[in-house]
């Protein structure tokens, strides 16, 4: 068999056609769709740059917002949130505690558990490189009539589920 053809059987037993991708060819400036994806896209590479402003990997950042938006946890809430193992997090916790981002202490009802808490430093650098972006996205917000902001919640609303039903569980 030449290997072209290989190629070409290959793609066929994988199921993966190029012409059939739902994103193939150019997209209009005006798409919605494209907007959502460099949107996302956006996102991630501002997440990167906050978590090597702080020193941390992704897992490390997550367990870390966490904490400063919901408050303390313990290490087995903090795994269930982000999904990764109680090991995996026990890992995770070491490394934002040897850089000081986080705290463990003795659970106050029950003496057994830790309870870890985000450092107010931590607390205060991650403020402070992301209290810009949340500024504007307020702004944004803030300039868009309460039926615009009613259209938009809607769409947002939709693309949530669209993810949530499209994740593995």
């Amino acid at each position: 068999m030449d290997v072209k053809r290989a190629e070409r059987v290959s793609k066929a037993a994988s199921g993966y056609d190029p012409s059939r991708r739902h994103d193939a060819g150019e997209i209009d400036d005006g798409d919605i769709r494209s907007r959502v994806q460099q949107l996302t896209m956006r996102q991630r590479r501002f997440e990167r740059s906050v978590a090597k402003q702080l020193e941390l990997d992704a897992p490390g950042l997550e367990v870390l917002d966490h904490l400063i938006s919901r408050g303390p946890a313990t290490p087995t809430e903090l795994a269930h949130r982000i999904e990764i193992s109680t090991a995996a997090m026990t890992l995770v916790l070491n490394r934002l505690e040897d850089r000081g981002h986080v705290r463990r202490d003795r659970h106050p009802s029950d003496g057994r558990k830790l309870i870890v808490t985000a450092s107010e430093d931590a607390a205060a650098d991650a403020e402070r490189l992301v209290a810009p972006l949340i500024d504007e996205v307020e702004a944004q917000i803030a300039a868009m009539s309460a039926q615009e902001r009613a259209t938009v919640a809607t769409f947002l609303d939709g693309l949530i589920g669209a993810y949530d039903r499209s994740t593995l569980s």
